[in-house]
């Protein structure tokens, strides 16, 4: 069997993030336009692919002014850097239905390897008759790999942001039909 061809199906996929805020608390967010395909081989793992691309002014995080400062150069900097591009450059195998996913992630223009935890919840045919799958997917990354070096101190001295960012991405993709034979 080879890859199968995977469209990420945006509406019933989520991509949220998490960061610390002044140690003691976490500020949680989201991206709202996004989208990618997966080339998926349940039998030879090394062969699948992961694409996804990410909207950065689609942020979400319940406060508009956050957002609004969030496109900033401080952090996202989302009109010169409008685009996160994920594209994987290894699969390996890691327990049953378990994956890392290895790849470049390119935020601000900087890109950086990448490794993402992947939990595959299976397949099943939905009321339309098009075959869906299910990724649960994890990881984090060290804000200042990519050039997000705002910092500051409280009064107290803890740090008003943590450098690490959590991912939890939820997956639903739609396989795509097959090609005709030319």
């Amino acid at each position: 069997m080879a890859a199968e061809t995977w469209n990420i199906d945006p509406v019933h996929s989520s991509i949220h993030f998490s960061i610390r805020h002044l140690v003691i608390s976490k500020i949680h967010g989201r991206f709202t336009k996004w989208g990618g395909v997966i080339q998926f081989d349940e039998q030879q793992p090394a062969s699948s692919k992961v694409d996804i691309q990410i909207d950065v002014k689609s942020i979400d995080t319940n406060d508009p002014k956050r957002d609004g400062h969030l496109m900033t150069p401080d952090f996202f900097d989302g009109e010169q850097f409008p685009q996160i591009t994920f594209s994987s450059t290894q699969v390996q195998p890691d327990g049953k239905n378990k994956y890392k996913v290895t790849g470049n992630l390119t935020l601000r223009g900087v890109t950086k390897p990448v490794t993402f935890e992947v939990e595959h919840g299976g397949q099943v045919k939905d009321m339309w008759g098009n075959n869906r799958g299910g990724f649960e997917i994890s990881g984090s990354i060290d804000r200042r790999d990519f050039g997000m070096s705002f910092a500051g101190t409280t009064e107290g001295g803890a740090a008003i942001l943590g450098d690490k960012i959590n991912f939890a991405i939820d997956v639903e993709a739609i396989k795509a039909a097959a090609q005709a034979a030319g």
